[in-house]
């Protein structure tokens, strides 16, 4: 049995439910998530907002999150650099944007990836919600509200895209830093942002779309971690957006694609687009479509979203599978950034 299968034995349907959710906590106070975190035995904390504390106050936050529960947390941010850069100040350099690193060098985008990683690793993250695979089409550009506007993609042309993809995850993730592929099936298209709008459609995209290589990319380069979109896509199912899609997220990430890694969604706490159902439903939801890791950016939602993760186990054993499914792949992640006592490398921040 290896390292996770092992640990997933041990664990309660309640620890399972816990597993299954990234649960925000403000990046100036990250310890007030702490009791959380012991209460759940929380799969992942993610730092959300800005900050410029230093490297040492920010590795003392994160090694008491991980003390608080016997399977330690995931500990996610967004580095992606330029607009969307979590962590700033002497530390943390400012760093460009994917697309001023796309129109350079692969060595440089591989150096300024690498020096990222490093840093985040230095100070116990494990996790960088980066990077951004979407494609923005060169005559959409900055009206493309969630990722053109930003310039966060690394270009318009879904093969150079992928290269990059490729070259960013090997970069990070042989610093010890697992990525996560964002945003699936691609958010290049849309002319509406997920975060504050239920608008947010891609009729284009199909299930052959050559606008999916960079995350095809990304996962042959082993990308630990794989975010679903918000967005709707009617081409690929009619249902409703990506988060809650059966059709997208295991029909075609997992068996069109063949991806078998960790599967997280985008924010659905305060986004206004994963927000037609109730809390907890939104935690159901996202798991029996195939998800593994719910992220909500709102730290009430921990309670709520575990209590109906376990109820919902209880009343369906189909459902209770699949969620057994999704801790697996969790702590299959959290082997590889050495979290487990069985893992056979240390963890970042040691």
């Amino acid at each position: 049995m290896d390292c996770a299968a092992g640990t997933l034995a041990g664990l309660s349907p309640e620890e399972r439910a816990g597993q299954a959710l990234m649960i925000g906590t403000p990046v100036g106070s990250p310890r007030d998530l702490e009791a959380a975190v012991r209460r759940y035995r929380l799969g992942g904390v993610f730092l959300a907002g800005r900050s410029t504390r230093s490297a040492d106050a920010l590795r003392a936050d994160i090694t008491a999150l991980r003390g608080a529960a016997p399977v330690p947390p995931l500990v996610a941010v967004d580095q992606e650099g330029g607009n969307v850069q979590t962590l700033k100040g002497a530390d943390f350099p400012l760093m460009p944007t994917a697309e001023r690193l796309g129109r350079g060098s692969p060595d440089k985008l591989r150096e300024t990836v690498r020096d990222g990683a490093q840093r985040l690793h230095g100070i116990g993250v494990t996790v960088n919600l980066a990077p951004v695979a979407d494609t923005v089409p060169a005559s959409v550009g900055v009206g493309n509200p969630p990722i053109g506007a930003f310039h966060r993609q690394y270009g318009s042309d879904p093969g150079k895209v992928a290269a990059d993809v490729g070259t960013a995850v090997t970069a990070s993730q042989g610093e010890g830093v697992l990525t996560v592929l964002k945003h699936f099936p691609g958010l290049g298209r849309v002319r509406a942002n997920t975060d504050v709008s239920r608008d947010a459609v891609d009729a284009t995209t199909t299930a052959t779309d050559p606008y999916l290589q960079p995350f095809a990319a990304g996962i042959r380069a082993g990308s630990a971690g794989v975010m679903i979109s918000s967005a709707r896509y009617p081409r690929l199912d009619r249902g409703g957006i990506a988060t809650y899609s059966k059709p997208i997220i295991t029909g075609l990430l997992r068996e069109r694609l063949g991806y078998d890694g960790l599967v997280m969604s985008d924010d659905v706490g305060a986004a206004d687009a994963a927000a037609v159902v109730p809390v907890g439903e939104r935690a159901i939801r996202f798991v029996a479509a195939g998800g593994d890791l719910v992220l909500t950016i709102r730290p009430q939602d921990a309670g709520p979203m575990a209590e109906a993760l376990v109820a919902e186990a209880r009343r369906s054993p189909t459902f209770d599978a699949r969620l057994t499914d999704a801790a697996r792949h969790v702590l299959a992640a959290k082997d590889r950034a050495g979290l487990l006592p069985c893992s056979k490398k240390p963890a970042a921040g040691g």
